[in-house]
């Protein structure tokens, strides 16, 4: 599993390509980081049944609204619900370099946004190796595109993710610890294309710092 760098770089707001010595301090930045916290993953895997309110599991009675969900699952038989997460090493780690260097935090920040997507990366990886034959949808999380985050306490509740990862839900539906992702990822028996991506999609579109800036997130 590798943290990739331009990826970070990204995340943390550098321009690409970003100065010598600053991709140098991230580098030492990445190395610290990924010899010292470890994303921790969770996955199960769900029947899916196909309802006029949207596409449903069954086993959860849990219904997965919008047109997000209904347009990434449409040729779904299954569906996988996925967690990851630094854990709260890592914002402890945040916390110490923000009491001592902002500059570096960013940095610091950013690689752990990448860290995280890595853990998730490597959980699909090893969703798809449990089932030959099948083919994924890319992953997409609450809060992108119009599914809604209020889906967070059903998803950490069915993969128990409190006892298994420490990661819990707040009651503004946000993540804890805060380098932590919760996805769905569908599961097909043909290749499926990438049907909602970019940021007319994404809940983020109209206060993200990126696409302000005239960049994206690299989804699309």
């Amino acid at each position: 599993m590798e943290l990739n760098l331009e990826e970070a770089l990204r995340y943390a707001g550098v321009p690409s390509p970003p100065p010598e010595a600053l991709q140098r301090e991230m580098e030492d930045v990445a190395a610290g980081l990924t010899a010292a916290v470890t994303p921790r993953w969770r996955w199960r895997l769900f029947e899916l049944e196909h309802t006029p309110e949207g596409p449903r599991l069954p086993e959860l009675e849990l219904l997965l609204p919008g047109r997000t969900a209904a347009l990434m699952l449409k040729e779904c038989t299954q569906a996988a619900l996925l967690a990851c997460t630094l854990g709260a090493v890592f914002d402890a780690r945040l916390r110490a370099v923000q009491a001592r260097d902002m500059a570096k935090a960013v940095l610091t920040d950013g690689c752990g946004s990448a860290w995280v997507e890595a853990g998730c990366d490597e959980a699909e990886g090893e969703l798809s190796e449990r089932l030959p034959g099948r083919f994924l949808t890319d992953r997409f999380s609450p809060g992108y595109g119009d599914l809604p985050l209020s889906l967070q306490p059903a998803i950490c509740g069915a993969l128990d993710t409190q006892r298994t990862l420490g990661l819990y839900v707040t009651d503004s539906h946000l993540l804890n610890p805060g380098k932590s992702v919760t996805a769905i990822v569908g599961v097909a028996d043909r290749p499926q294309m990438a049907r909602v991506r970019g940021c007319r999609y994404c809940s983020m579109n109209q206060t993200c710092q990126l696409r302000k800036g005239g960049k994206s997130c690299g989804l699309s």
